[in-house]
């Protein structure tokens, strides 16, 4: 299932969970809910000791799912354990893609990932310029290679980024880490006309977590919104209040249908082009 298909007919809601946290069964109940709640594709986290690009809040994510044992073959069984019909994108980082399997390089990595139904890949640690073997590999298999485009990526790099990118491209809306902020950067519309002719959907992250938020990401002009640390957020509080796991669930769902439903507003504020 392509990631583009995601933002065929709308804007898209891409929320963000790390595999495996607080707990496996948890986790799967958590990622179900969201798509429940109008996610049109889920990238899930497959945890890795040192994620430069997150935030406290994804780093004690990833703290938990490790440490309730999350590994690289138990995060394939999660993804095909997980009943959702919607793409699902890996978000990971080079090395445990690399070192996985009998031979070094990511082409194991990527036919196992697509065997068990990954859609794509997130690497925040894979520069453009070294991207070509994994690239190669997902062509072979048909997975999409979504790129992280930060304000203050270069032309040089933009224009590398440009030649690879599949599914769609993630827009960092401001610096700095993951983390759900309380107001949205005016960089974005920045952001996007960077690579307003770039022919791939354009989702925007880092900082969204309502969905007020939503709507002015989509009504500036992005094809979709990327939510991590709010939904998260959540998790961690179900955890550390021994909340049923069903009420957190209910929770994840019901600000999944606010997120989505901001960036549908987002979509019919737009300017409508006139008719000649």
């Amino acid at each position: 299932m392509g990631l583009e298909s995601a933002f065929a007919d709308e804007p898209a809601f891409v929320p963000y969970l790390a595999a495996g946290d607080p707990n496996y069964e948890d986790s799967l109940a958590y990622v179900e809910a969201l798509a429940e709640g109008g996610a049109d594709a889920i990238e899930l986290g497959l945890p890795f000791s040192e994620p430069i690009a997150e935030g406290t809040t994804i780093q004690n994510a990833i703290v938990r799912a490790l440490e309730s044992g999350m590994t690289v073959e138990r995060f394939f069984e999660f993804v095909e354990d997980l009943d959702v019909d919607v793409p699902l994108v890996c978000m990971t980082y080079y090395n445990l893609i690399y070192q996985y399997g009998a031979d070094e390089g990511p082409r194991p990595f990527v036919e196992k990932a697509a065997d068990v139904g990954i859609s794509g890949f997130v690497v925040p640690d894979l520069p453009a310029e070294e991207a070509g073997p994994l690239r190669d590999a997902c062509d072979e298999f048909g997975l999409d290679l979504v790129f992280i485009v930060a304000p203050t990526t270069t032309p040089e790099r933009l224009e590398r980024m440009r030649e690879q990118v599949s599914g769609y491209v993630y827009v960092q809306a401001r610096l700095g880490v993951t983390g759900a902020r309380d107001d949205v950067d005016d960089a974005t519309e920045e952001s996007l006309a960077r690579i307003a002719d770039w022919d791939v959907p354009k989702a925007v992250g880092f900082g969204i977590k309502t969905g007020d938020h939503a709507e002015r990401i989509v009504g500036a002009g992005a094809d979709g919104v990327i939510v991590g640390s709010a939904l998260v957020d959540i998790v961690a509080e179900g955890y550390e209040n021994g909340d049923p796991t069903a009420e957190v669930a209910d929770r994840l769902e019901a600000l999944a249908r606010e997120l989505k439903d901001g960036a549908l507003r987002g979509a019919q504020e737009r300017p409508q082009p006139e008719r000649t």
